[in-house]
């Protein structure tokens, strides 16, 4: 038995490589995509009545770096070594290659064709999108839901810009304003792969829409904080 979906419309994200994207949606509010609908989901006609939605659950596929499926997978937040059977993880390589996200629903734009600008995405650009669903408080949000192997947020590492990166976020304000809070958002939750310390000096590059944010790793006295080294528009390198 088998099934074949059509794409409803595609994502067009911050996001324009898969390094840095969140683990899950919501941890970066600014990061901002688009989900431009496609013949014939494009009419206004399909979306009437999400004025009155604050949030939208994503169907979506995991349309690049899929490498298929194993029944066990690593998970980030035990260290990268411990091992969950793949139904219990949000793995991005799963038997089909799907993903679901709620993201905050900012504007609904209808001419010169239907544009939905999300908030708080964690999808890569150029992700084609299968449904649209509306976030439901009443039957969405369980009080008493508990997952012992995420049961909170990630801790978070602080962020700090060196005078050169500083001066290049101040530059690019009129092309990207939240620059600055999103690539700040995004490091805090060091998205180097977990097996990773940071006793390294390797600098790492994190793109967000086409700006390279280059950045590493500093001891500190309570384990280390990221520094941001410089942001380079991918034009200028």
């Amino acid at each position: 038995m088998s099934y074949t979906f059509t794409p409803i419309g595609v994502i067009h994200s911050c996001f324009t490589q898969k390094f840095g994207i969140p683990r899950q949606p919501g941890l970066a509010p600014d990061a901002i995509g688009e989900l431009r609908l496609l013949p014939p989901y494009n009419s206004p006609e399909a979306v009437a009545g999400l004025e009155g939605v604050s949030h939208l659950w994503i169907e979506f596929v995991f349309h690049e770096g899929y490498s298929g499926w194993k029944p066990r997978v690593k998970m980030p937040r035990l260290g990268g070594n411990k091992t969950l059977g793949v139904f219990a993880t949000r793995s991005p390589n799963r038997p089909n290659n799907l993903g679901l996200s709620v993201v905050r629903l900012l504007k609904v734009e209808l001419v010169p064709q239907v544009v939905l600008t999300l908030g708080g995405v964690d999808m890569l650009d150029g992700t084609p999108v299968l449904d649209i669903k509306p976030y439901l408080p009443y039957a969405d949000v369980i009080e008493q839901a508990r997952n012992d192997w995420a049961a909170a947020p990630p801790a978070l590492i602080a962020v700090q810009f060196a005078a050169e990166a500083q001066a290049q976020v101040q530059a690019f304000s009129s092309l990207y304003p939240n620059l600055g809070a999103l690539a700040t958002q995004v490091l805090s939750q060091d998205p180097r792969p977990s097996y990773q310390d940071y006793t390294s000096q390797r600098v790492y590059v994190l793109r967000l829409w086409d700006v390279d944010i280059h950045w590493r790793c500093v001891a500190a006295s309570a384990g280390f904080v990221i520094e941001v080294l410089c942001c380079r528009r991918v034009a200028e390198l």
